[in-house]
């Protein structure tokens, strides 16, 4: 399906680009986000009128996550949870847990801008983890998993 984009999407292209994508995708998930419009001449036409307010918009989103990026980078979330003797968790970290406590300390994250390259934490320590605020904005953070011992 040729759609046009209404924002940047990650792998998909840039504010304007009229791009080909499978039907499911732009019907299921870009047209109804409002992320993208199915590219016919009115669409294009609209488009090019709005081209400015859209550019200006996007802007806005994007210096908005860099101040919040700004303001997380390098930061340190803490999690206690439960915990065996020799460090290794009973059941484990996820994106979800991690965007809760993120959440506590006054930001507005989802869960699905949480990064875990390896997976939800399973031990006690210090790990890496990137929040995505937005498509061109990752910020580093370190979430410490503590141990609670039963």
């Amino acid at each position: 399906m040729q759609i046009i984009l209404l924002e940047k999407v990650l792998n998909v292209g840039n504010l304007g680009d009229i791009v080909k994508v499978k039907d499911g995708y732009a019907r299921n998930f870009l047209i109804p986000n409002k992320q993208a419009r199915r590219a016919t001449k009115e669409a294009i036409a609209e488009f090019e009128v709005r081209r400015a307010e859209l550019e200006k918009a996007a802007g806005e989103k994007l210096a908005t996550a860099q101040g919040q990026g700004e303001k997380l980078a390098g930061s340190t979330i803490q999690i206690a949870q439960k915990a065996g003797v020799d460090g290794r968790l009973f059941g484990s970290v996820t994106n979800a847990d991690i965007a809760e406590a993120v959440n506590k300390q006054g930001f507005s994250i989802e869960k699905s801008q949480v990064r875990l390259p390896e997976g939800p934490l399973k031990i006690v320590g210090d790990h890496p983890v990137q929040i995505s605020l937005h498509t061109d904005v990752l910020v580093d953070v370190t979430v410490s998993v503590l141990g609670e011992h039963v």
